[in-house]
């Protein structure tokens, strides 16, 4: 005789009968998980019911802790498109009070799926926690990403750095225009150089790379090496104006005013030059990072 007989067994603190079976039995562990997830499935509608007639604190916790791995879900998936600065930590802090909100609002009765609705409002919630700490418009960083993605077509194209009349050619928008939107673009192109380099590091920071001064660590010298010919390659792929910006701005730290006096150009003007060359920086980083 294969396999085992079944038994049935009360359970008593659901008042039904479960079906034991012997592990010899092939559908003991699909039956096993059938039974499990049903249970949580009950209790979990169980503890919706229960929600929805007291709203007691202690009974939204419970529903948070359920669904918090959908927080962590969405962050992962929001975080992967913004800067290496950005922490996930504080994105999955913004997504929680938007599960609060989803798990306060949400109506069950409605027979609709609580994860596709809470995930849009946690996504929610966490792009304004993003809007309301960013001091920059949203119309001028969807203009500076225009920017930089014609700058790397324009570069892949031609192998070259892109002159500003190649670049407004490219967005169709007249030379006076290109150099208006630079001047719009100064609040966005301001940028560490640690972060340039950050972009060929696998996001860490220059100061997270740095060695030891105790202990003899070669790869994370060669690492900086690297990172380092990478950042200087792309400067000396600059025009000889925007270098001469870069230079004066992030080494000799001249202010803009000054380096306007220097050049013989208004201050307004190295506005355009400064934005211009950190925009070209960030594209040849990441076209250096991505071979």
């Amino acid at each position: 005789m294969t396999g085992a007989t079944p038994v049935p067994e009360y359970s008593g603190n659901r008042g039904c009968i479960v079906t034991v079976v012997s592990p010899a039995d092939p559908g003991a562990c699909s039956g096993s998980a059938d039974v499990k997830a049903e249970e949580v499935e009950a209790g979990i509608a169980a503890l919706w019911q229960a929600y929805a007639q007291h709203r007691d604190a202690a009974l939204r916790d419970r529903l948070v802790l359920h669904y918090a791995p959908l927080v962590k879900y969405v962050a992962g998936r929001v975080g992967s498109g913004l800067p290496a600065h950005v922490d996930i930590a504080d994105l999955v802090q913004s997504g929680v009070f938007g599960l609060w909100e989803a798990i306060d609002r949400f109506e069950p009765g409605r027979g609709l799926k609580f994860e596709t609705y809470a995930m849009q409002r946690i996504r929610g919630a966490i792009l304004d926690e993003l809007r309301a700490q960013d001091w920059v418009p949203r119309s001028v960083r969807s203009r500076a990403r225009e920017v930089e993605r014609a700058l790397e077509r324009l570069e892949s194209r031609l192998q070259r750095s892109a002159t500003d009349a190649e670049v407004a050619a490219e967005l169709g928008i007249t030379l006076a225009e290109l150099r208006e939107l630079y001047a719009q673009l100064q609040m966005t192109s301001v940028v560490a150089l640690d972060e340039l380099i950050a972009v060929g590091c696998g996001g860490m920071s220059i100061a997270e790379t740095l060695p030891d001064e105790t202990v003899e660590e070669p790869g994370a010298f060669l690492d900086s090496v690297e990172s380092r010919r990478l950042l200087a390659e792309a400067v000396s792929q600059l025009t000889d104006r925007d270098r001469v910006v870069v230079s004066l701005y992030y080494f000799e730290n001249l202010t803009l005013a000054e380096i306007g006096r220097v050049l013989g150009v208004t201050e307004s003007r190295v506005c355009q030059l400064h934005t211009r060359a950190v925009l070209r920086l960030r594209s040849k980083m990441l076209a250096a990072s991505a071979d």
